[in-house]
């Protein structure tokens, strides 16, 4: 039976990516690099803070400031260049009203460090809706391993089979499979093809295309 809904973060309840590119080219900048703006990073999508900033810093600075100094001054960044703009995902708000209104358990489950989703929850005012908030810094694997799910179902008190996910990283499409449930992908990271590929249950481009029913409907599939 369904019974619970487990939301990415970055590129689900906030379409952010782009903020997220601003913060590192920033970071760049401060730090003497070269922001490479036509790179594609969306590979790296979904993934933790440890692994990211690995993968885009070199080893020299990393050594010096270390992996969770760079990251935690990052996220500072991108949470002061987001501030002023940061909006909601289009349907969002309906979406998650008509959850609580059926008593649909719900829970974020991010890569993201706390910090983060008690910033995007609190002021896109959505925090109230959630009964369960799982960030990256409460479980030691990160997507496309399925603990954060898995983590969030049973902080939720439901087994995985109960639970469908709203995911945009490729990387957390896999993970939501891997823990047994259906998974529902918007298209505000990853281009239709690259989506189809992963083989989600639906894609969307937002909230405003998917009601209740729809929800219902998928996890009776």
């Amino acid at each position: 039976m369904f019974k619970g809904v487990i939301f990415d973060m970055d590129g689900v309840l906030v379409n952010n990516m782009a903020v997220h590119f601003r913060a590192f080219a920033a970071m760049a900048e401060r730090y003497n690099l070269v922001a490479e703006e036509g790179k594609d990073f969306t590979h790296l999508n979904g993934r933790g803070n440890d692994d990211i900033i690995t993968a885009l810093f070199p080893a020299h600075i990393i050594e010096k400031k270390g992996v969770a100094a760079l990251a935690d001054e990052k996220e500072a960044l991108y949470r002061e260049i987001y501030s002023p703009t940061i909006a909601p995902v289009a349907g969002l708000r309906e979406m998650l009203a008509s959850l609580k209104s059926a008593a649909i358990r719900c829970a974020v489950g991010s890569s993201g460090p706390k910090e983060n989703v008690a910033f995007v929850l609190e002021r896109c005012d959505i925090g109230s809706y959630f009964d369960v908030r799982i960030s990256g810094d409460m479980v030691t694997r990160c997507k496309p391993d399925p603990e954060i799910f898995l983590t969030a179902a049973s902080a939720l008190g439901l087994a995985p089979e109960e639970c469908m996910v709203f995911e945009d990283a490729v990387s957390g499409i896999a993970a939501a499979k891997a823990a047994g449930m259906k998974v529902v992908a918007l298209t505000t990271t990853h281009n239709l093809e690259q989506l189809t590929v992963a083989a989600p249950n639906l894609i969307i481009n937002d909230f405003s295309e998917i009601t209740l029913d729809d929800i219902k409907s998928i996890y009776e599939q």
